[in-house]
C-alpha cells in the first residue's frame, strides 16, 4: 500500500473505532434522537457505514474496469479542500445527498454490534482495495464526489476520514443533549 495511502488509512481506523465507542458509551440511548428530525447515534453510524461501502464499491468497479481515468484539475483540487474545511468547522451541518438521508431516516437500522462487524468486513475490502490499486493511477480521478467533483484515491480518504471527524462532532452533541452534564458540586454548596 502507498505510504500515504496507509497513513489515511489508519487514521479512518482510529476515527471509526473512536465514533463507534461513542455510540456504544450510550447505551439504550443510543437509538435515541436528541430531538425531532435528528438522527440518532446508531443513525450516524448506519450513514457512515453506508457512504464508505459504495464509495468503495465504486472505485474497485472503476480500477477494475482498468479504463485510463482523468486527471483532477486545479479548480478540483480547490473544491476538495474547501469541503474539507467546511467539514472541519465545529457545529456547520449539511444536508445529506438525495437518497443518503432518506435511507438514514426511513429505514430500518441495524443493530451496533451488526453494523460494527459489516464495518469490519467492508474495512478489510477497503484495505485490500488500496493494497492493490495501481500506482499509475494514483493522481487519477476515481470517485464522483457530489460537492467537490471527480476526486482521486487520496482525496477519497481525506474525504472518508473529514467526513467521519465531522459526524464525531454530531456524536458529541448527541451524547451532550442525551447525558447533560449534572450540577457542578462545590465546597461552598455542600457546606
Amino acid at each position: 500500500m502507498n505510504h500515504r495511502l496507509h497513513l489515511k488509512f489508519e487514521q479512518l481506523e482510529r476515527a471509526t473505532e473512536q465514533l463507534i465507542a461513542s455510540a456504544e458509551a450510550l447505551g439504550d440511548d443510543k437509538t435515541k434522537a436528541p430531538a425531532a428530525g435528528q438522527w440518532s447515534a446508531v443513525q450516524v453510524v448506519h450513514h457512515l457505514l453506508f457512504i464508505e461501502g459504495n464509495i468503495i464499491q465504486y472505485v474497485q468497479k472503476k480500477v477494475q474496469a482498468d479504463e485510463a481515468l482523468p486527471k483532477v484539475s486545479l479548480f478540483t483540487r480547490l473544491r476538495v479542500q474547501f469541503v474539507r474545511l467546511m467539514l472541519r468547522l465545529p457545529g456547520l451541518k449539511f444536508k445529506a445527498p438525495r437518497g443518503v438521508a432518506t435511507l438514514t431516516d426511513t429505514g430500518e437500522v441495524p443493530t451496533l454490534p451488526e453494523m460494527r462487524k459489516t464495518w469490519e468486513a467492508s474495512r478489510r475490502q477497503l484495505e485490500r482495495l488500496l493494497n492493490e490499486f495501481p500506482s499509475r493511477q494514483l493522481s487519477r480521478a476515481v470517485f464522483p464526489h457530489p460537492r467537490s467533483g471527480r476526486i482521486t484515491i487520496y482525496q477519497v480518504m481525506e474525504h472518508l476520514v473529514d467526513h467521519l471527524l465531522h459526524h464525531q462532532q454530531q456524536m458529541a452533541r448527541i451524547t451532550k443533549a442525551l447525558r447533560p452534564a449534572g450540577p457542578v458540586r462545590t465546597a461552598d454548596a455542600q457546606a
